[in-house]
């Protein structure tokens, strides 16, 4: 395992290169910072090429998808900022439409020159009636994303209609972030404060697929494997990192514990199969390679 801490500050085209997103003090004030890292380089293995910093937390990050140097973040002071790591320490574009934090932004995967955020710059969209946590686009459809909120609800949106084209009352508790599936257009991962990780088909909302329990308290993040449709990872304010397998009857394939703090990001590499990269509120990055996960060796 790989750690690398970003001291001070809590929080896919190059298969080394990795972004974090932070805040100082644990998000509540201060500034934030962008760490742009390559793995395998250094001493430590982890070594950082950039720092960007900012006058409010930042809470998250996406790269771009047409462009191997930029990426954009989301800010507590409610502004989008779009990075070029090739160019000096100031954003290249901010956009200021939100009035508090913004939690989450995706960059489209299919549309490379859009993303979307808690409220669009070219449409705005306003059904949930409490906070919206976590957005994320279809992997199929490049005009569909998905929201969760504190509301209970997840909202399914198609860009060509003002209205949401589908609401789920996914959990009992508030909903911090979804996932859609890689290899099934229909299927979305959830995870809530109710500790439990959600996988539902858009086709039959009615009831969820699977529930995955284990978790002893709040799921900050849930994300799909882009390597296999069946692998799920998440992570949560017990600071562990969880897999599972929804294949299995016994779903839970493995669990980090080596955070210190409430793990607040996780991410699969795109280029390197069974690579996983953990941030919490610790100061810690980890990256991992979890025996779980690793290729089958043909002999």
């Amino acid at each position: 395992m790989i750690k690398f801490r970003t001291e001070g500050y809590n929080g896919p085209f190059i298969e080394n290169k990795i972004a974090c997103a932070t805040a100082a003090n644990f998000g509540l004030v201060g500034n934030g910072r962008l760490f742009i890292m390559n793995i395998g380089v250094g001493p430590n293995g982890i070594d950082i090429e950039r720092i960007f910093d900012t006058q409010d937390g930042l809470f998250d990050c996406s790269w771009s998808e047409n462009n191997e140097n930029q990426i954009v973040t989301a800010s507590g002071d409610g502004s989008i900022k779009l990075w070029d790591i090739a160019l000096p320490e100031f954003p290249i574009r901010n956009w200021r439409e939100h009035g508090r934090e913004v939690f989450s932004i995706h960059w489209n995967l299919i549309k490379k020159d859009s993303f979307v955020k808690l409220l669009q710059s070219i449409s705005k969209y306003e059904e949930h009636n409490n906070c919206v946590y976590s957005t994320i686009w279809s992997p199929y459809n490049s005009d569909v994303f998905g929201s969760a909120s504190g509301d209970q609800t997840v909202k399914i949106w198609d860009t060509k209609v003002p209205r949401s084209i589908q609401t789920i009352r996914a959990h009992s508790n508030e909903i911090l972030s979804l996932d859609w599936n890689k290899y099934q257009e229909n299927v979305i991962v959830t995870g809530s404060v109710d500790h439990t990780v959600k996988v539902w088909d858009l086709r039959n909302p009615n009831y969820e697929i699977v529930c995955l329990r284990g978790h002893e308290y709040a799921i900050r993040r849930v994300k799909w494997s882009p390597h296999k449709g069946n692998i799920i990872s998440s992570v949560s304010y017990d600071m562990t990192m969880r897999l599972w397998d929804t294949m299995l009857v016994n779903s839970l394939l493995d669990v980090h514990d080596m955070h210190t703090e409430f793990v607040l990001g996780v991410d699969f590499n795109l280029y390197i199969e069974g690579e996983i990269a953990t941030c919490a509120w610790d100061e810690n990055v980890h990256i991992l390679h979890p025996p779980c996960l690793l290729p089958a060796t043909v002999l």
